[in-house]
């Protein structure tokens, strides 16, 4: 059974001759003819009287609203397909992390919709991990996240590197290390942190860096927002490791004080930064509206951080 047999077989029906649905089908009525007899010989039943009309059978009446719903269907499908490869998608889905939505982001996502102002544009603040699985699942279209090379493999998957930046120090201004203009490791691993909740790509950073040190890492509470951060480290006893990106308004704030790390001494290049990366997969790039967001936040994402 083939979708031009039943596609035929309405258009007989509304029609009521084999010679007009011929020419509606744009096929020769032999065509027709020969589509039908098949049909009818995979179902064993007839579906129409051959005479001057083409009249339903009892058969033919019974099959008539069924294949109307699977033609209906069809087209209804390839419509959505036609739509999606045009860039006609009703919305787009992106799942970044915290700091790249409070800080680079926000120009792209006003330049898309100005480009494409049909699409509803959808943005979630979402940990790495999070990001990424929400896109592996299908929820999202694309993610903004810490580099994972266990997380982003597979040949279907698109991935662009953005930026690399260093990881500062957040404390409060009355805080002991805020009188260094470098604050040593022997001296940060002193005091209680507030770190990212579990399953979030800087928490399991930061946690590499210590156990490489040998050195234990007291978090004393787990936060996943910014504002939440900056609350907590402002009361005075808590200090953060976070990325230059997610440090920008902390910089404005007085009670406030950003700090750059000195080299730990564990390597040749003792540095801790976090690279960003862009991940979709490659079907979902061919769609224009995916396509064109890619482009921008390529454009439009500085590509290296520099410590200030």
């Amino acid at each position: 059974m083939r979708l031009e047999q039943l596609q035929a077989f309405v258009a007989i029906a509304q029609t009521g001759s084999f010679q007009q649905a011929a020419k509606q089908c744009g096929v020769t009525q032999s065509t027709i003819s020969r589509q039908i007899q098949a049909l009818e010989a995979d179902l064993g039943v007839e579906l129409f009287h051959r005479s001057s009309h083409a009249k339903l059978t009892l058969g033919g009446e019974c099959l008539l609203p069924r294949v109307r719903k699977i033609c209906q269907e069809w087209e209804s499908a390839t419509q959505e397909l036609t739509d999606l490869v045009t860039g006609k998608q009703p919305e787009l889905c992106i799942a970044a992390i915290h700091s790249v939505c409070a800080s680079y982001l926000p120009p792209v996502l006003q330049k898309f919709c100005h480009d494409y102002p049909h699409v509803q544009l959808r943005v979630t603040s979402l940990g790495s991990d999070r990001s990424l699985k929400v896109l592996k699942d299908g929820l999202v279209d694309l993610a903004i996240v810490m580099h994972n090379r266990f997380l982003i493999t597979g040949k279907e998957m698109a991935v662009e590197m953005l930026y690399e930046e260093p990881i500062e120090v957040l404390t409060a201004a009355n805080h002991p290390l805020a009188k260094y203009e470098s604050i040593p490791w022997l001296e940060l691993i002193r005091y209680p942190q507030v770190v990212f909740k579990d399953g979030y790509g800087m928490q399991r950073l930061i946690q590499d860096r210590f156990e490489q040190m040998q050195v234990k890492l007291y978090a004393a509470l787990e936060v996943n927002t910014l504002d939440a951060f900056r609350g907590v480290v402002r009361q005075g006893q808590l200090i953060a490791l976070l990325p230059q990106s997610a440090l920008i308004e902390a910089r404005y704030d007085p009670t406030l004080a950003v700090r750059s790390l000195a080299n730990s001494g564990i390597s040749d290049d003792s540095s801790l930064t976090r690279r960003v990366v862009m991940v979709t997969t490659q079907d979902r790039l061919q769609i224009p509206p995916i396509q064109h967001f890619w482009q921008l936040v390529k454009d439009n994402i500085p590509t290296i951080q520099n410590s200030k």
